[in-house]
């Protein structure tokens, strides 16, 4: 994947039709090469079942898989600013958080552990032993739920760098944060007990979320004046450089058909990545 990477940033993909609209997107919206990278890299962590110790490798694993994407999206619509893409790492991170603290029965049946292993044994939990054979208890719950809280509190910063984005795609990534900050919600509602089942949002609750989503579109939820992510400064720092060393400044779109058209081509393009991601994961755990 990585060959095929630097072959669309040569401006020499192959001849497919995902590498030619990467190729495409990533030259006139101006994506430096680390971003796309930093996905495939998470994708490597994934395929050799990479453990994490700390919360910092957790979010340095969620800048990778999701948080580069939330940063890519936002060079798509046009802002490029510094607060802005740390704010879209920190809502990537918040979202992939999420989804540990949902899938942390499912993770362990596969054989893998995202919840700090650090954590684990701080509780009195041996990680080893347990994925072995996972089993939902007290302890667990309560570190499930710290999770929840980490997500929380990135959730709440993310929401003013959406309000940096074009008007038009501020209610979407405001029903997405809303959505995967109930995912959690569900799970600390279950006791931090994502072991023995799946949380779900219902279709209702997704509904009000929606009408909640198009009213925080209409306000202003604050100054961006957090500082961005450790774990995500190596990919701000990637843009600053490549925008300093060609020029780049402004807004690249030239009109709102042709960010639609594009969003929907490089979003494509990351879904057949994760299908092909997905697919390995299965692979290795049937072996």
């Amino acid at each position: 994947m990585q060959h095929r990477l630097e072959r669309a940033y040569r401006g020499d993909p192959i001849d497919n039709a995902s590498d030619r609209a990467l190729s495409a997107v990533v030259t006139q919206f101006q994506i430096p090469q680390e971003l796309p990278s930093a996905l495939l890299e998470g994708f490597a962590w994934d395929a050799t079942a990479r453990t994490y110790e700390t919360l910092s490798d957790i979010r340095a694993y969620g800048v990778r898989v999701a948080g580069a994407v939330g940063v890519m999206m936002s060079l798509l619509m046009g802002v490029r600013s510094s607060g802005a893409l740390a704010r879209a790492a920190d809502l990537g991170v918040a979202m992939q958080l999420s989804n540990i603290a949902r899938d942390v029965g499912e993770d362990a049946r596969m054989g893998r552990i995202y919840v700090p292993r650090q954590w684990l044994r701080e509780a009195g939990i041996d990680p080893d032993l347990w994925v072995r054979d996972p089993k939902f208890e007290p302890r667990l719950g309560v570190l499930i739920d710290r999770l929840v809280e980490e997500a929380e509190q990135l959730y709440q910063r993310s929401a003013a760098g959406i309000d940096e984005l074009p008007v038009e795609c501020r209610p979407a990534i405001h029903a997405a944060r809303l959505m995967y900050a109930a995912i959690g919600r569900e799970v600390r509602r279950r006791g931090g007990d994502s072991v023995s089942s799946r949380a779900v949002v219902s279709a209702r609750r997704k509904l009000f979320l929606l009408a909640e989503a198009m009213i925080a579109a209409t306000r202003r939820s604050g100054a961006l004046q957090h500082s961005p992510l450790p774990e995500a400064e190596y990919l701000l720092e990637a843009i600053t450089r490549h925008d300093r060393a060609r020029g780049v400044a402004g807004d690249p779109l030239a009109n709102e058909g042709l960010f639609t058209r594009e969003l929907s081509r490089v979003l494509g393009v990351f879904e057949r990545l994760e299908r092909l991601d997905r697919s390995d994961r299965d692979a290795h755990a049937a072996g």
